[in-house]
C-alpha cells in the first residue's frame, strides 16, 4: 500500500515470460538499417528460473558484430516489457539483487566480461548501469546514441557521453549484492547505492529521465578494431543471477 498519494512500488522478478513468451521480460535487441533486427541471445545460453531469480550462463561468448559498438557489446540480455517513468518532479529508484561469474575472462579487465543491470530511457540515450566482475563493481552514467535516438543538441556538454566509475576489490564470483539507483528529476540528481551504501552520486544530470525500459545482461565493452573487426570473443562467457527487482515512484513532495 502506497505511503503517501501518487506513490507506487512495483515487483518485476517475474521471468518466465522468458521461456514462455508472454510476459514481464523479452529478448532485446536493436533493429538494422537494412530493415533486419540484431538480438542479443547466445545460441548454447541455459537459462534457470528457481526461486524468484534468473540464472543465465554463456560460456563461451560468441556473438559478435564487427561493425557497430552497441551491437557488439551485449551478448545476451532480456529487456523489460513494460516502461517506467518518475512522476513529474518525483523520484524513481530502481533496485534489484544480483550476482556476476565471470570464467576465463582477463583478469583485472572488467571490461573483458561482466553482468550488467541497465536502465535505459530510449527517448533520450539515458543510461544508468550497475556492471559486475568477478572483483569490481562499475557505475554507468551515460547519454548514448541508441539507435532511434533523437539526436538533440544540449544546451551545454557534451551530446553524447559515458562515465565509468570503477570499485575495484568490491565484490568476489558469485556473490549476491543488493543495487539501487535513484533519480530525483526535481533535483536533477542521480545516486547509485550498493548494499545500503551511497556509491556514487550525479548532480546537474543533463536529462530529464522518460519511460525507462530495463535490461539484464551478459556482456562485454571492447572497442571494435578497424583492421579486425570484434575483439570481444576470445573463449571467455559470464553466468549472471538477477532477482528481487522492485521500482519505487514518489510523487512530487
Amino acid at each position: 500500500m502506497s505511503a503517501h498519494p501518487g506513490d507506487e512500488i512495483i515487483e518485476f522478478s517475474n521471468f518466465s515470460s522468458i521461456i514462455t513468451g508472454q510476459g514481464q521480460w523479452m529478448p532485446a535487441g536493436f533493429p538494422l538499417e537494412d530493415g533486419g533486427f540484431w538480438q542479443y541471445q547466445e545460441p548454447k545460453a541455459v537459462v534457470i528460473i528457481q526461486d524468484g531469480f534468473l540464472r543465465v550462463a554463456a560460456v563461451p561468448y560468441t556473438r559478435r558484430n564487427d561493425k557497430v559498438q552497441i551491437l557488439d557489446n551485449a551478448k545476451h540480455m532480456y529487456f523489460s516489457t513494460q516502461t517506467f517513468a518518475p512522476p513529474e518532479g518525483g523520484t524513481i529508484a530502481f533496485e534489484l539483487d544480483f550476482a556476476a561469474t565471470i570464467v576465463g575472462g582477463r583478469p583485472g579487465d572488467l571490461y573483458d566480461g561482466f553482468v550488467s543491470f541497465n536502465v535505459l530511457d530510449f527517448s533520450t540515450g539515458a543510461a544508468l548501469d550497475f556492471f559486475v566482475g568477478n572483483d569490481t563493481i562499475a557505475t554507468v552514467y551515460g547519454k548514448l546514441p541508441f539507435p532511434g535516438v533523437p539526436d538533440i543538441s544540449p544546451a551545454s556538454g557534451p551530446r553524447y557521453f559515458c562515465l565509468f566509475e570503477e570499485i575495484r576489490g568490491a565484490t568476489r564470483p558469485g556473490q549476491l549484492h543488493h543495487f539501487e539507483i535513484k533519480y530525483d528529476s526535481a533535483s536533477n540528481t542521480a545516486v547509485f547505492s550498493i548494499d545500503g551504501k551511497e556509491a556514487r552520486r550525479y548532480e546537474n544530470v543533463p536529462f530529464k529521465l522518460g519511460a525507462c525500459t530495463l535490461a539484464l545482461g551478459l556482456m562485454s565493452e571492447k572497442d571494435i578494431s578497424a583492421e579486425t573487426g570484434s575483439v570481444s570473443c576470445h573463449g571467455q562467457g559470464a553466468i549472471g543471477k538477477w532477482g528481487n527487482i522492485r521500482i519505487s515512484r514518489a510523487a512530487a513532495r
